[in-house]
């Protein structure tokens, strides 16, 4: 498995040392399963690789069912304040309830912490069962930003006082008939925010050197939001990087400059489009950069193309501070029964290893992992879809990463 995309580590800009001490949250559900055989293949690459002259320290915080069982929060202040003090965390899924009930303990995450960018990069690890006929095509990396568009939460409920007055200053300012029982939500999206979004994901797309960066949006109807983050983004890109950029509409206009050796294109598409684009022509995409919804959907659906959540990493990444992350959910029904496959979070963890410079181990990790899918030893979730594959349990893919990698 060659090296996949590395996550914006130098947008935090942390150094670590040998033995940093680094917070954990293990999460809902499956959470403790995945988290305890992630460490197992984490300790052990680092201890292949540095020989004892690295390793890590783990230390448990809070957040999720447990947090509310112990302390009767979902997201205790100590919790925030141990990741603003080390610069980093891996947390398992945790719980969201649907319609009902506390918002998501992820947003919150992402919002107190301002981390902006939810990066998930999606490759091909040959031999995971996908839908495609030519999976390993796929090779992009995903920036979504992460605390505005409708995911802040500024929505109320219908027949609610907000709401009806929501309803009428729109009806006396605009003249737009709102229907009276309809729940009102609101769409956020800054200039500010979506530079910050895009300079990060240009400057990765420089920094791997990526071809090209795509804004991805539905600007084609919602024009004073995600028309304006199509807008800013280009504004970004001349702005900060007019020597190394150069528009997809400049190229086809035949700018001689533009085809200079070594510039990254950036160009945009419609999200509706991207979906077909992203399943009939991947190999034309490197980098994406979308709001907050239509990223949440782009990230998931480019997961499914290699196989599926359960071996997609993902972070989310601040100014200050950095979270990594399972980027499927808790699954509670497998709860305790050791079967679900931890492959996400272990690479969420070999992605983390990035970050704190730890190139070495976080190589081994991935590379055991693809060499051990090839032989189809894999939990059930793949090997269902496998002929003649081994079916481990969720701790037994990891011993067989920790075999592999001693070797």
């Amino acid at each position: 498995m060659k090296n996949p995309s590395r996550p914006a580590s130098e947008a935090v800009g942390s150094r670590f040392p040998d033995f940093p001490e680094i917070p954990f949250i293990e999460g809902d559900g499956t959470g403790p399963d995945i988290w305890k055989a992630t460490r197992l293949v984490l300790d052990a690459a680092v201890a292949r690789v540095y020989g004892g002259n690295r390793g890590i320290q783990w230390k448990e915080i809070l957040a999720g069912e447990k947090a509310l069982a112990e302390t009767g929060s979902v997201l205790p202040e100590a919790t925030l304040d141990a990741i603003r003090e080390h610069g980093i965390a891996l947390k398992g899924p945790l719980t969201t309830p649907v319609g009902k009930g506390i918002r998501s303990v992820n947003v919150a995450l992402r919002r107190e912490l301002d981390l902006f960018a939810c990066v998930r990069p999606v490759q091909y690890i040959p031999g995971v069962p996908s839908p495609l006929r030519y999976p390993e095509k796929v090779d992009m990396v995903v920036f979504r930003e992460n605390t505005e568009d409708v995911y802040v939460g500024l929505e109320w409920e219908a027949g609610s006082a907000v709401a009806k007055k929501i309803i009428g200053l729109v009806g006396r300012e605009t003249g737009k008939t709102i229907r009276p029982d309809a729940g009102i939500g609101l769409k956020p999206m800054s200039r500010f925010g979506t530079r910050r979004l895009v300079r990060m994901a240009l400057q990765y797309a420089l920094d791997q050197g990526r071809k090209s960066l795509t804004l991805v949006h539905k600007g084609n109807i919602m024009k004073f939001t995600e028309g304006a983050f199509c807008r800013w983004g280009y504004e970004l890109a001349r702005d900060e990087f007019p020597e190394v950029t150069v528009t997809e509409a400049a190229l086809s206009a035949g700018d001689a400059d533009g085809v200079m050796k070594g510039r990254l294109v950036v160009k945009d598409r419609i999200a509706d489009a991207m979906f077909q684009q992203i399943l009939l022509r991947p190999e034309e995409y490197d980098v994406l950069a979308l709001p907050n919804l239509n990223g949440d959907y782009m990230s998931d659906a480019l997961a499914a193309m290699v196989g599926g959540l359960g071996m997609a990493p993902g972070a989310n990444i601040g100014q200050g501070c950095a979270v990594f992350e399972a980027t499927h959910g808790t699954a509670p029904k497998y709860a305790g029964l050791d079967k679900v496959n931890p492959g996400s979070l272990i690479l969420s963890g070999a992605l983390m290893l990035d970050h704190m410079g730890w190139t070495e181990a976080a190589d081994l990790v991935r590379s055991s992992l693809a060499r051990v899918v090839s032989r189809k030893q894999v939990t059930y979730d793949l090997a269902r879809q496998l002929e003649g594959a081994v079916t481990l349990s969720c701790s037994g893919f990891a011993r067989a990463l920790v075999e592999d990698l001693s070797r």
